[in-house]
């Protein structure tokens, strides 16, 4: 074979064509989301640039309401990519805290056991769900509606048959003296956080503490999760799995995927990211409430479909959920700084959620075009 003959094959052959960086890009599914991003941080940088929102405790603030939505947004993006959806996750978060709460500020247990207990039953939950769903081919939309439901009146109905209140308080103390708590609360990276205030890098209080006492460890797990999430989907074959769970379920299970415990495995995930985001808040807070985590289903679903996931599954990223995340709790705290009444942050949800879907639409046909 000649040089021109091989030449002209390797053309012929679109396996060897170069993509061009434009249609890499487009690709990639968190593309809005990263460029949402960057157009609300302009929008702010303007707005509200001077208000101290871009301060270090302004930046803590926002980036802490993020990591608590993003860590559940991983999670549902990684289920909403194998196809299925989970609105239990908000009751999740109520039923965990409470599952915390009492039996360390009523029975004495310590939050060594507690913890780890109510990461059980989120495991239980999780299966639960998932098991209704692979065995009866509902859809999960409705199995874990009825969850959201079940969950949140089991939670309020017990919690007041054992202590006669909705919130169960008292665990500032109880956490303080439990090694297992200081996983899941507090901030990282004091010692540094004191030097940049002492080389005049950072703002001091009064004090001469400084205004920022660590990165709150909430973000430390978000980052965590982010990063582990994404490594699962692209780099292990269990991230195929997830991949082609969501695209056509009927060849993955030709193909040897073992789909139901795939989605199985899905649900437990969410439901566990539910309770640590339960376990960070009521350690956080000292206390416990049955409506904690009111439309975080929803929200997480808002952030993940801002990151690229499709509703239809089989497409979607970690990374873009993440950034889905940041843009809701940048909005959300920056609306503050502006002094835009916060009741408009909901109108600017239902907007960003519209756009995000017309967005991967119009992303999943070029792509689909170009193949």
């Amino acid at each position: 074979m000649t040089d021109r003959t091989a030449n002209a094959a390797a053309q012929a052959d679109e396996r060897l064509r170069e993509t061009s960086l434009a249609k890499k890009l487009l690709a990639r599914p968190e593309l809005g989301a990263v460029a949402g991003a960057v157009l609300v941080y302009l929008f702010f940088g303007i707005v509200a640039g001077d208000s101290g929102m871009f301060s270090a405790r302004g930046i803590m603030n926002f980036l802490e309401v993020s990591a608590l939505l993003g860590i559940l947004a991983v999670a549902v993006a990684l289920l909403m990519i194998g196809g299925e959806f989970d609105l239990s996750v908000g009751s999740m978060i109520g039923a965990a805290g409470v599952v915390i709460a009492i039996p360390a500020a009523t029975w004495g247990w310590p939050l060594w056991l507690c913890i780890p207990m109510a990461f059980g039953v989120a495991v239980f939950v999780g299966y639960f769900n998932g098991l209704i769903t692979v065995r009866t081919g509902l859809p999960s939309f409705i199995v874990t509606l009825a969850g959201l439901f079940i969950l949140r009146g089991l939670t309020i109905g017990f919690t007041r048959l054992i202590t006669g209140r909705t919130q169960v308080s008292g665990l500032k103390q109880i956490a303080e003296d439990d090694w297992l708590a200081g996983l899941f609360s507090g901030d990282v990276g004091h010692g540094l956080f004191v030097w940049l205030a002492e080389a005049g890098l950072l703002a001091q209080r009064a004090d001469g503490a400084p205004v920022v006492p660590g990165i709150p460890v909430s973000v430390i797990w978000w980052l965590g999760f982010g990063a582990v999430a994404t490594w699962v989907l692209l780099r292990t074959r269990f991230g195929n799995w997830i991949f082609a769970c969501g695209g056509d379920k009927t060849a993955a299970r030709n193909v040897g995927v073992p789909v139901d415990r795939v989605k199985i495995i899905l649900f437990m995930t969410t439901a566990c990211a539910a309770t640590l985001v339960a376990t960070i808040q009521v350690l956080d807070a000292g206390s416990a409430d049955t409506n904690r985590g009111l439309l975080k289903e929803f929200e997480a679903i808002i952030a993940a479909v801002i990151g690229g996931c499709l509703l239809t599954g089989g497409y979607g990223s970690a990374i873009g959920a993440m950034f889905g995340a940041l843009i809701f709790g940048t909005v959300q705290v920056g609306i503050f700084f502006t002094g835009v009444n916060t009741d408009w942050f909901k109108v600017f949800l239902g907007v960003m959620l519209l756009i995000a879907v017309i967005f991967n639409n119009f992303i999943r046909r070029r792509v689909t075009e170009a193949r």
